[in-house]
């Protein structure tokens, strides 16, 4: 760790400064938030192998013992029903005050550890847009996305700028979880500490104002704008949330009511008492938030629904040979169906990953469902038939294995402990597993 960071952190924490290097030297916090809508908090300690502690800056953030590894492969990681991710990095989506209905815009979203928080909040109402700038980061986006079962999303992958520009005026929140230098990163990427440098600081931070500009342009009057980064430097924080109230009078800022980390660092034109700043004294590795409000008037672009497709008898059929179609709106893209309890929206130019739930692919008279189909909350009680896993047909299934499973006939849905894992087609004596290769056990 460069001698230069540490001896800025000194200036900024003075007495305290003893007890931030003594963290330098403990194991890294280590978090897990389950899912609200498959999980309830007695479910999760039942099921959970070891004892969890409730970490302060979420209701569904809990902080994981020392010396855990290895939850990727736990059953309720693969059922969507936990997240795995750093606890302080919960706080920002809880600090922007999600209600169910609201159109919400997480404008750089990967790897989907605040995207999932905010989903679940909302509870398959209103809309989420999750969209990441860089492409490879996207696709981890949808894959945790698809794996926790949201639908009433759409992910994409624009540039901030375009993307402010085609949705002027659409958001009733907007979260914005900057790239940053990551100052509070460093125990978990080595290269956040040897890539540091005041050069890098101070061109993350203009690069954060140009985000932030685009996120207001996005925001409807009297709406919430949320800024959080996950490092130490106020020139990314304080400074930054100056720079942008300079910039945009109708911003105003807004008191951060909550109990958990600490004030910020006085900084001319902007009040550092209404931000949060979370040290690993304070039990997280390190976030800062600042919370915004629109003042002015907002002109709002036209937001363009797509016509529904129809779809014909014959697919009808085929899909009710699997569940219970539910009421709500299809979309039919090159024989791929999605599938969204509120219309689907059109967004121009700007590339979408998956809008909606990708149900599956349409192929000549015969429908091959999509894992997304069998992981979606909204449908967990849709489907004609289930298999609850024991644990031995579970380590099977995960491996990819057929299942010795008498009596099922077509498409089946896969779960343990009720929570949907994934599918299988029955012949009446098997169930061959339809588990992606991508997600199977090595």
């Amino acid at each position: 760790m460069k001698e230069a960071f540490l001896q800025r952190m000194q200036e900024l924490l003075k007495e305290e400064y003893p007890q931030f290097v003594e963290s330098l030297m403990k194991p890294r916090f280590r978090g897990v938030r389950k899912h609200p809508l498959k999980l309830s908090q007695e479910t999760l300690h039942a099921l959970f192998p070891y004892p969890l502690k409730r970490a302060p800056f979420c209701a569904d953030m809990y902080y994981l013992p020392q010396g855990v590894e290895a939850l990727g492969n736990h059953p309720l990681h693969f059922s969507g029903a936990i997240y795995i991710q750093e606890p302080s990095a919960s706080a920002p989506a809880e600090v922007l005050g999600v209600e169910e209905g609201d159109w919400v815009l997480d404008l750089c979203a990967a790897p989907g550890g605040k995207s999932t928080q905010i989903a679940g909040k909302l509870a398959n109402s209103g809309l989420l847009v999750a969209n990441e700038y860089d492409a490879k980061r996207a696709h981890i986006l949808l894959s945790n996305m698809e794996r926790m079962g949201f639908g009433e999303t759409i992910i994409t992958n624009a540039h901030p700028k375009e993307f402010a520009q085609q949705c002027a005026g659409w958001f009733d929140k907007v979260l914005v979880d900057a790239p940053c230098s990551g100052e509070g990163m460093m125990k978990k990427h080595d290269a956040a500490g040897a890539d540091w440098s005041i050069a890098h600081v101070n061109a993350c931070a203009d690069r954060q104002v140009q985000i932030l500009i685009s996120a207001i342009q996005a925001l409807k009057e009297n709406g919430v704008l949320v800024y959080s980064t996950c490092t130490y430097a106020p020139e990314e924080n304080e400074m930054v949330v100056a720079r942008i109230l300079k910039q945009c009078p109708d911003l105003k800022q807004e008191e951060i009511t909550v109990s958990f980390g600490r004030i910020g660092v006085p900084c001319a034109g902007m009040d550092h008492t209404k931000v949060r700043r979370i040290f690993p004294m304070d039990g997280g590795e390190g976030h800062f938030i600042a919370k915004f409000r629109k003042c002015g008037k907002t002109k709002q672009s036209r937001i363009r629904g797509k016509k529904p497709s129809i779809l014909t008898t014959a697919q009808k059929q085929q899909l009710q040979t699997i569940l219970n179609m539910p009421t709500g709106y299809y979309q039919l893209d090159q024989d791929q169906l999605y599938f969204r309890l509120q219309p689907f929206i059109e967004l121009g130019s700007i590339r979408i990953l998956r809008q909606g739930i990708r149900c599956g692919t349409f192929i000549k008279q015969r429908f091959e469902p999509h894992q997304h189909l069998f992981t979606a909350v909204a449908l967990h009680d849709a489907f004609h038939q289930y298999y609850e896993c024991d644990e031995a047909h579970l380590q099977q299934f995960l491996r990819g294995e057929e299942l010795d499973v008498k009596g099922y006939h077509g498409y089946t849905a896969i779960t343990w402990q009720s929570l949907p894992i994934g599918f299988g087609k029955g012949d009446g004596t098997h169930i061959k597993n339809k588990y992606p290769k991508g997600l199977r056990h090595r």
